[in-house]
């Protein structure tokens, strides 16, 4: 059953060697970010699964232990999702143990950069409170689809919790990377309503055609939230909201 979420955004700006000189700027996001993974802790998961969009060829589960990197964007900076399980084995050993923090075992995925982000938010936050899996959600994947993958997450565990990445549309302003859009604004405003309120019923009726033209990276992750939790009668609250390089990011924590 699900006992608690937190919604963060997930641009790779969130981390402060990725920002450089305009690391400040994010500040006060990456602040809510922590107080909502901190609610997480709070709830005693006996599970936590990070979900992010993922391009294709990433979707799917990523298992504790999962390396990603921010290489792609010019730092030399890896990250791991949790810790791997006590009985992987070494390469080329017998004896259990784990792969060097930021490293992965031979033919791993590499974790798409939604699900980088959480791993450094949790990294950040010294997450040690249960065991974690990854999802990196299909963006074209239906609301039904979505809502299905929830219910089967909710139903892994006694107490469930999620960490749900995803971004507002990318079309705020004439410099935002999809350009303006006058639909993003009132999209966006839904978007922060249904997830600062925990409405359900809001969030699936999200539509995914128009999340798409608005680029919205988003929509379908918090459409796993919304299945995940559509018996788990959870209260939401509302943490952060700004669109500064014309995204809208918001951050949520339901419990």
């Amino acid at each position: 059953m699900l006992v608690a979420a937190a919604v963060c955004p997930c641009p790779p700006l969130l981390v402060p060697e990725v920002a450089t000189g305009a690391a400040h700027e994010l500040d006060a996001a990456r602040a809510a970010c922590l107080d909502a993974v901190g609610l997480l802790a709070a709830a005693r998961p006996d599970r936590l699964y990070v979900l992010g969009p993922a391009p294709e060829g990433a979707h799917g589960v990523f298992p504790a232990g999962s390396a990603g990197s921010f290489a792609g964007f010019g730092v030399d900076l890896s990250v791991r999702l949790g810790e791997a399980p006590e009985d992987d084995q070494r390469p080329g050993t017998d004896q259990p143990g784990t792969a060097p923090a930021g490293t992965a075992s031979p033919g791993a995925r590499p974790l798409p950069a939604s699900l980088a982000v959480g791993a450094w938010l949790l990294d950040r936050a010294d997450w040690a409170d249960a065991p974690i899996e990854g999802l990196g959600v299909d963006e074209a994947a239906t609301p039904g689809v979505c809502a299905g993958l929830g219910r089967g997450l909710a139903a892994s565990a006694e107490r469930v919790a999620l960490l749900v990445l995803g971004d507002g549309s990318a079309c705020r302003t004439v410099k935002a990377p999809g350009y303006l859009d006058e639909r993003a604004a009132g999209f966006d405003a839904e978007a922060a309503r249904a997830l600062g309120t925990a409405d359900v019923a809001a969030l699936l009726a999200l539509d995914p055609e128009l999340a798409y033209e608005l680029k919205v990276a988003g929509r379908a992750p918090w459409q796993v939230l919304a299945g995940a939790a559509e018996d788990a009668g959870l209260d939401g609250r509302l943490l952060f909201e700004d669109a500064p390089y014309g995204v809208g990011y918001f951050v949520a924590a339901w419990s």
